[in-house]
């Protein structure tokens, strides 16, 4: 099946990265990161709807597979958020196309889960997602406002940070209420967490400890194999390359050489 086309902004040369953005923004967000991967050929993608980029139906995998059709083989892939879910599912699906992955705050399953035994796992409240939902349909502007707020919860800086976020974003069009709706399907509804122990490829997940989306408790709860790194920053939230640019690369660059070697 093909696509339609999606905004892909190509910039540099070298090793191919991805970046793919978090619900209710789009690519310009990585606008802070594009100086420190300067020595990379980094791809900034707007997801389906958000941005620049057309609509596409369906669910993560009818995402997964326009990006794939659309993006070189053997990148590195960097998904933040809802981007980390979308990412992840392209190196379950399509394992020989990339070269590692790199999650950032991101949950296999952002939904919390709480019945279940022995230990619910940590998310998004079920209600909370609900309220964005119902709020789309009333004021799109303010819903993904108050979500980029919720985003920087916790941070030292979350004033600025949710300044910074929305002069990067705001420059593109906002997304429209459809894919809007999609994302929050997606993170109501997939969980990826028993296909973990399938992914082979390297992979570093990066996580804020003030997340307030994304709680810390998960992280111990996940599958930890050979191939895959966990780095805490201990004083981000949910926007680590926003709040904590210059520690969030360098833990990124050091990892990018370990791949290297």
């Amino acid at each position: 099946m093909t696509y339609p086309k999606l905004h892909i902004n190509t910039i540099g040369n070298g090793q191919d990265i991805v970046l793919l953005h978090g619900w209710g923004v789009n690519g310009a967000v990585f606008e802070p990161l594009k100086q420190a991967l300067s020595q990379y050929r980094v791809h900034y993608v707007d997801l389906p709807g958000f941005g620049d980029s057309p609509i596409i139906k369906g669910d993560i995998s009818d995402w997964a597979s326009a990006l794939i059709q659309q993006l070189p083989n053997n990148a590195i892939w960097l998904g933040w958020s809802l981007g980390g879910l979308v990412a992840t599912q392209i190196a379950l699906r399509f394992p020989d196309k990339i070269k590692a992955l790199i999650t950032v705050a991101s949950s296999p399953c952002f939904m919390a889960q709480t019945t279940e035994i022995p230990q619910p796992w940590p998310g998004i409240a079920s209600e909370v997602l609900g309220q964005f939902s119902t709020q789309l349909h009333q004021n799109l502007p303010k819903t993904v406002e108050r979500f980029l707020a919720i985003q920087a919860m916790g941070s030292e800086t979350a004033k600025a940070d949710i300044l910074k976020i929305k002069s990067l974003v705001l420059a593109k069009p906002l997304p429209c209420e459809a894919s809007l709706q999609q994302g929050l399907d997606m993170l109501a509804e997939v969980d990826l967490r028993d296909q973990l122990p399938n992914i082979t490829r390297p992979w570093l997940r990066v996580w804020g400890k003030l997340d307030g989306l994304v709680p810390r408790r998960a992280i111990n709860m996940l599958t930890k194999n050979a191939n895959m790194e966990d780095v805490i920053l201990a004083k981000a939230s949910h926007a680590p390359f926003i709040s904590h640019t210059n520690l969030f690369i360098e833990h990124i660059n050091h990892w990018l050489n370990t791949l290297k070697a």
